[in-house]
């Protein structure tokens, strides 16, 4: 069997997942059945008919350096640390930075707004140990105050280093502490204690960029935070929408939009249907867990600009069933019927307690969908499945959807396994995807 390294890795995912397969798993034989096995996924394969050179790059190899070890021509700069100031206010940059995403000020690409994730506190860094097993209110402060996002303004300049401008007037903090509008079915629900508004964001893992240049961001693992401040559980595990240019947060309120669901959200994908409905992809990070998309009941508006967010409090949320290839939509009519417990009265309780819906209605439980990406280029669906050991998948895989007449609205789907992970393809554990003209790549 031919070992392959992580750099013919890249490459070879520039030339298309039958390739890829062949090459990590040293079965050449199986090659017209790789490529027969999904007929319609394997027309539609990324490069399939063209060969990419390679990165330009030499790899590095393992380190256990307390650094940021990079190839050879790269260097790094620290933009923003934890504590730093951002602003004149003297609000400060949260803790153990995730995703970030970049918004350019007046179309710049050297002098924009960047939002930066903050997944989680820490004993040892932030708020301190417990006293007889639980925080002080200083610790809890503390603790969501550095979670949540920080909005910064960072200038490049000709050398390709970037700096942080700490007397931004876009500069902010949102965090455990800021007051949250919840949007769609849940809204004032009974589900979430009849509340429109709740307190703060944490556990914020990856996320998105709108169409209407606003940012989304996945609250994650949030049940231990939520429990060690002694906050409600129900008004966390949701995709947050902020717009990065709104000063004060008053033109457009930072929300929850529940009606993409509450579970482990990793990340938020959004593209266009045919039809001109918005369509969100979301995986839940959990062991055992599901893959779902929000197909919007209205049509995107370029013109109506940030209005569109109303798209994500009206729509379908549907869970992928992979046996079949179908999207199953999580309604009353579809959930109500298979609870035996009469636990789903309301479509509130199937937003809230979206996981359990999903099963119920047939939902596939896979190995940690974390990242799901839509492919820019031919419009099919990535999925990085992180891992599950329960079953034996230690390294996990990267999963790819094709929607049936290449539209993101369709109901029903293809898949393969585009790539499997472990010693023989060089990757473990894929978790953020990315794309660029070249390869597609996990970073």
């Amino acid at each position: 069997m031919t070992e392959l390294n992580r750099r013919k890795f890249l490459t070879y995912v520039g030339t298309g997942a039958a390739a890829l397969t062949v090459a990590s798993t040293g079965l050449g034989g199986l090659a017209p059945q790789v490529e027969a096995a999904g007929k319609d996924a394997a027309n539609k394969l990324v490069g399939f008919k063209k060969k990419v050179s390679g990165l330009n790059f030499k790899a590095i190899d393992p380190s256990d350096k307390d650094d940021i070890v990079l190839p050879k021509g790269y260097k790094y700069d620290v933009v923003a640390a934890y504590g730093d100031k951002i602003n004149e206010k003297g609000e400060t940059f949260g803790f153990n930075c995730d995703f970030t995403e970049y918004f350019p000020i007046d179309g710049s690409s050297n002098h924009g707004l960047l939002w930066v994730n903050h997944e989680y506190s820490s004993d040892v860094f932030v708020q301190g140990s417990k006293t007889n097993g639980k925080y002080s209110d200083t610790q809890i402060h503390d603790m969501l105050y550095v979670q949540g996002g920080s909005i910064i303004e960072v200038v490049g300049d000709k050398k390709g280093g970037w700096k942080m401008d700490a007397t931004s007037k876009y500069a902010r903090r949102i965090n455990g502490l800021t007051p949250f509008t919840l949007t769609g079915p849940a809204a004032g629900s009974a589900t979430v204690g009849g509340k429109t508004t709740v307190q703060g964001t944490f556990a914020n893992c990856s996320g998105g960029k709108t169409l209407w240049n606003t940012v989304l961001s996945a609250e994650e693992n949030y049940e231990e935070t939520a429990e060690d401040a002694g906050l409600e559980s129900t008004h966390y595990g949701y995709i947050i929408e902020v717009d990065p240019f709104d000063v004060d947060d008053k033109t457009f309120p930072v929300r929850k939009h529940t009606a993409l669901g509450r579970f482990n959200h990793e990340n938020a994908a959004m593209g266009i249907a045919k039809s001109g409905q918005v369509v969100v992809y979301m995986g839940d990070d959990k062991k055992d867990a599901c893959v779902y998309k929000f197909v919007s009941e209205g049509v995107y508006n370029k013109s109506a600009g940030k209005a569109n967010s109303a798209l994500l409090e009206k729509g379908t949320l549907y869970v992928a069933n992979m046996g079949s290839g179908k999207w199953v939509p999580l309604t009353m009519d579809t959930v109500q019927p298979k609870d035996k417990n009469g636990k789903f009265k309301t479509q509130a309780d199937i937003c809230v307690n979206t996981h359990e819906a999903a099963l119920l209605v047939g939902g596939t439980p896979t190995d940690r969908p974390e990242d799901v990406e839509i492919n820019p280029i031919d419009g099919t669906i990535y999925i990085a499945h992180t891992n599950n050991d329960k079953h034996g998948n230690f390294h996990g895989h990267i999963t790819r959807f094709v929607e049936a007449n290449d539209d993101l609205a369709s109901l029903e789907f293809d898949f393969e396994i585009f790539a499997a992970g472990g010693k023989q393809s060089g990757f473990s554990a894929p978790d953020n995807l990315t794309f660029d003209t070249k390869v597609i790549f996990g970073q």
